[in-house]
């Protein structure tokens, strides 16, 4: 017998809320300069700014780039080219995510492969030019890197951040080395799918299943899936959610609330 976690990295593990708006509006000045134009630092803290605010509705990094490009045209009138962008709020943007994202990625003709290509290109180089500085724009939660050292369950990275950014955080934040057959990265599925091949690994069979994740949807994709019934799921009140959100956790029988120091414990 023990204890299996699965762990979501951002918002459970780390905030790189800072880290990734700063690298999202590098990438959007990258991919879209002539919107940058005349546009001056105060402007760029304000987005980043309003960054922290919209994150809870980012599930891949790529997103990040079409929250700062959206803001901006929320800003400047000259420069709309999305029908959603004339009067829309911070609000509008939690409430009404994925009804707006499909609308700009058409009518800004991008396509998401390209966009996480030029999002994992912008940090690499970042990383590349100046690791401290990549690495000082991100910070583990109180109590979480200890928490993780000191574990007696066992432990998996299951993300939508690419690993190598994962692994580069765990280490060089952390001070952890963590298994690259443990982190489950971009690209090796939904996290549905990875959940799916923890549980039938033979190894694991005698385990209690564990999953702790920040977004609220995510835990509802896997309450979907009858097969994962096996898994006990919490939503993390310390990550990217809003209030609204976790009164709705509340509510649903499956869903734990927990809090970050229980969170700290349970893995030890």
């Amino acid at each position: 017998m023990g204890d299996l976690y699965a762990l979501d990295f951002d918002g459970v593990l780390c905030d790189s809320c800072g880290e990734s708006s700063i690298s999202a509006v590098k990438a959007a000045k990258a991919r879209w300069p002539s919107l940058f134009n005349g546009v001056d630092s105060s402007l760029e803290d304000w987005i980043v700014g309003q960054m922290h605010v919209v994150r809870p509705v980012v599930e891949t990094g790529y997103e990040n780039l079409l929250l700062v490009r959206l803001l901006l045209e929320s800003r400047i009138p000259s420069i709309r080219k999305s029908s959603v962008a004339e009067g829309l709020t911070v609000e509008g943007i939690l409430e009404n995510w994925t009804k707006i994202k499909p609308i700009i990625m058409a009518e800004w003709g991008e396509d998401r492969d390209f966009l996480i290509d030029l999002f994992g290109k912008v940090r690499d180089e970042w990383m590349e030019n100046d690791l401290a500085t990549w690495i000082g724009a991100n910070r583990f939660y109180p109590g979480v890197p200890d928490a993780l050292k000191f574990a007696s369950s066992k432990l998996y990275i299951v993300t939508t951040k690419q690993s190598r950014f994962a692994d580069a955080l765990l280490r060089g934040l952390a001070g952890i080395t963590i298994p690259a057959e443990r982190i489950y990265g971009l690209g090796t599925g939904p996290k549905v799918k990875v959940l799916k091949q923890l549980q039938e690994m033979p190894e694991h069979q005698s385990l209690t299943l564990h999953f702790v994740e920040d977004r609220l949807a995510t835990l509802k994709n896997v309450i979907k899936e009858f097969e994962l019934d096996g898994w006990n799921l919490y939503l993390g009140d310390w990550g990217y959610n809003t209030q609204k959100e976790r009164e709705e956790a509340a509510k649903i029988s499956r869903i734990r609330l927990l809090g970050l120091s229980d969170f700290s414990n349970k893995l030890k």
